[in-house]
């Protein structure tokens, strides 16, 4: 993969994340503060929103993780130990991938109980849960500029 292509790919892959960050967020409130309230077509559209922005996230980063110098080919050059004992190279590598993956199947399965034939409560509880734990490995694995791994990669 070329330098700008990696580059552009890059830039959509940062930018793109404050629109999941930000539809997740939506999501999960609006489920949480439901109450007793029905499960609307606003509800299924905001995760289907969500859904489809995540998998593109999701796709983006699979490209950049294969393309670029911080995922496959980092371990293909050092070598799996060596990935894995410095935390840098393990969390591109290794934690970043495996946590944003198991996130975006934590959204879809909180999409797919809004489909159920179950009570809105229900429906709106278990999106709560799947979501909130969505959002929290998501945020848990994003290179924060504040975090050792994402010092000078700014805010976007």
């Amino acid at each position: 993969m070329s330098n700008a292509v990696y580059s552009l790919l890059l830039h959509v892959h940062s930018i793109g994340r404050w629109f999941v960050l930000l539809l997740l967020v939506i999501a999960f409130f609006n489920s949480l503060f439901a109450g007793s309230r029905a499960y609307t077509r606003g509800d299924l559209r905001t995760g289907t929103i969500l859904t489809i922005f995540a998998d593109l996230m999701l796709l983006i980063g699979i490209a950049l993780w294969f393309g670029g110098s911080r995922g496959y080919k980092m371990i293909q050059q050092l070598g799996m130990s060596d990935v894995m004992k410095d935390s840098t190279t393990r969390f591109f590598a290794v934690e970043h991938l495996t946590m944003m993956l198991i996130a975006i199947i934590l959204i879809h399965i909180g999409k797919a109980q809004g489909k159920k034939v179950i009570s809105d409560k229900a429906k709106h509880l278990r999106t709560v849960i799947f979501y909130g734990l969505a959002l929290l490995l998501i945020l848990i694995s994003i290179p924060w500029p504040f975090r050792t791994v994402g010092s000078g990669s700014g805010w976007y």
